[in-house]
């Protein structure tokens, strides 16, 4: 096949949820491959509200199998419109008959799909599907599904879109049920729309939830389908501290907008899961009756709880024994792997019981050493990588934000230089002394390297505001300095802060701005950056959001030939 006569593809994505996330990394795969190509996507409605506004895809067209394409007369109602597409190449990741028989039917001359369910003679390039004894994650199945054409890309985590607005009214939303910005949240999904079997006890996700927001003071976020209503109340009775309930009262869309906004996530094997992990936000999952090997949620950061039962992976949706896989996990597992990813102490695994197999995606996990090689990143320090309290003034005041540890600790696996650029003005007004603020950082440098997360240098400007001096930000002397010592290359270099400055720093240097939204004036900062048409690179609710956004525009900016203009994600735009 000569790629580059090919103008127009369709992509028939998978059904559910969960898969449709999985497929993401193919997608965006596909693209590279055909990058004069136009992609449209043939989904059902729900995975249709998913990948609205991704940008690899040109077009969604809605395959509305209970409406206008149900039966026999709209699947040849559905072949007309692929018709009326004239596109050369349909992709078919959807394994069923139907989907291969439908782009036959449309006469779109070259259909690609893996030759399951009969339908290989529907196909004019058949694949082989893998054996069964080749296990590996539904993110690699589709991923190899591409290789006959040229496909040479690693499986890379799933990446979701969500429109500003769409954060800016799930905020607006939990605020009117008392939820402020600033809150921790810790995201609960009980449910399963699969079957009862893949199902953790309700009762224990309660105890598990409240003894989590005892620890934290976190407020509890419950999603789920419709039809899990009853369930989610049920488990928010149990609840002493204060429980917000969304299960079956949102859309595709602010359902991701709400688990976006949580700082765990712990949750049945469901799509939710696989949502969370696309977002960067820390997973943690209780698997039963389905393969973890298969579907856990890909990429770094998340915990496994499951017990290694015989009969387990049965892949049914209802037990027809005791439930042992599930009712055999203890809250206290559950609860200790979810308190290592609340705290953002632990690196890349989960709780360890003796009872117990807690798998850490070891299949899934791929090598991220040195992919940042090269990169620096300047990051604040009050509002960013700690709670902005006003003027830290001793250790106590020190609180930092749970995951700062552990999103710092992946740009230095990843081989990132990491600085911390701080103003520091209590110090000329005479809050604190220079020694006092000696003293802090030093805390803040050991619980930084004791999670595996060392900065390369931390400068700080002592100055009162009035001084004039150059150093303070945005001023660059701080930032000249780091160059200087260490050696640093400002051609790859972000600045990640929650402050107007650090966005005016990042534009006087170069460098691209990400502004972190955990900073008591973040909100202040972002509408004047608007009001001026300056609007940072990009948007975080925290930095471990950040830096998973900064992985993924590194990535980009690796493969862009010499000379090419960054596309930034639609970042003025989006998230």
């Amino acid at each position: 096949m000569r790629n580059e006569s090919i103008k127009r593809i369709v992509v028939r994505g998978p059904n559910w949820i969960g898969d449709a996330v999985m497929c993401e990394p193919a997608l965006s795969a596909l693209h590279k491959l055909f990058p004069q190509a136009k992609l449209t996507l043939l989904v059902k409605p729900a995975v249709a509200e998913l990948f609205k506004g991704h940008r690899d895809v040109a077009h969604i067209l809605v395959y509305d199998d209970r409406g206008q394409h149900a039966g026999l007369t709209g699947k040849w109602r559905l072949a007309n419109e692929l018709r009326r597409g004239r596109f050369d190449l349909a992709i078919l990741f959807q394994n069923a008959f139907e989907a291969a028989l439908i782009a036959f039917l449309a006469g779109i001359p070259r259909r690609y799909g893996y030759a399951t369910d009969g339908r290989r003679l529907l196909l004019s390039d058949p694949v082989p599907r893998p054996g069964r004894t080749a296990i590996s994650h539904q993110v690699q199945y589709y991923l190899e599904m591409l290789r006959p054409l040229g496909c040479e890309e690693g499986a890379k985590s799933p990446r979701l879109m969500l429109f500003r607005e769409e954060e800016a009214a799930m905020a607006k939303r939990l605020a009117e049920s008392g939820v402020s910005g600033a809150e921790l949240l810790i995201g609960l999904n009980p449910g399963s729309t699969y079957g009862g079997a893949k199902r953790w006890l309700p009762e224990r996700f309660a105890e598990t939830a409240d003894r989590l927001a005892g620890q934290s003071g976190a407020t509890v976020l419950i999603v789920g389908a419709r039809g899990e209503e009853t369930l989610a109340r049920a488990i928010a009775e149990k609840i002493q501290a204060k429980t917000v309930v969304l299960s079956g009262q949102t859309s595709v869309r602010e359902l991701m907008a709400a688990v976006k906004r949580c700082a765990v996530f712990v949750t049945n094997d469901t799509g939710p899961m696989h949502i969370a992990a696309a977002f960067g936000v820390p997973v943690v999952a209780v698997f039963g009756p389905t393969d973890w090997r298969t579907t856990a949620p890909f990429g770094t950061g998340h915990a496994l709880v499951r017990q290694p039962v015989d009969c387990s992976p049965c892949l049914l949706r209802e037990c027809p024994i005791d439930h042992r896989c599930m009712a055999r996990v203890t809250v206290d597992e559950v609860y200790q792997a979810a308190l290592k990813q609340l705290s953002g102490s632990s690196g890349l695994s989960g709780f360890s019981g003796s009872n117990q197999m807690n798998e850490t995606n070891e299949i899934n996990q791929r090598n991220q050493t040195n992919v940042l090689r090269g990169v620096t990143v300047f990051l604040d320090r009050d509002g960013t990588t700690n709670r902005d309290t006003g003027y830290i003034k001793t250790l106590e005041e020190l609180q930092i934000f749970p995951g700062a540890v552990e999103a710092v600790a992946r740009l230095k696996q990843a081989g990132a230089r990491v600085v911390v650029i701080t103003n520091q003005s209590g110090i000329g007004r005479g809050l604190f002394s220079t020694e006092t603020l000696g003293i802090i950082h030093a805390r803040l440098r050991a619980v930084f390297e004791a999670g595996g997360a060392p900065f390369d240098g931390l400068y700080y400007c002592p100055h009162h505001p009035d001084d004039g001096c150059a150093c303070r930000k945005p001023g660059t002397v701080m930032i000249e300095r780091a160059v200087a010592d260490l050696g640093l290359d400002l051609s790859r270099a972000y600045v990640a802060g929650d402050q107007r400055r650090d966005i005016d720093l990042a534009r006087r240097i170069g460098a691209k701005g990400v502004l972190v939204t955990t900073g008591p004036t973040s909100a202040q900062a972002l509408e004047e950056l608007r009001q001026e048409g300056a609007v940072p690179d990009y948007v975080a609710t925290d930095l471990g959001q950040a830096v998973t956004w900064l992985f993924g525009d590194a990535a980009q900016s690796a493969d862009r030939a010499p000379g090419q203009t960054s596309l930034q994600f639609d970042a003025r735009e989006r998230l």
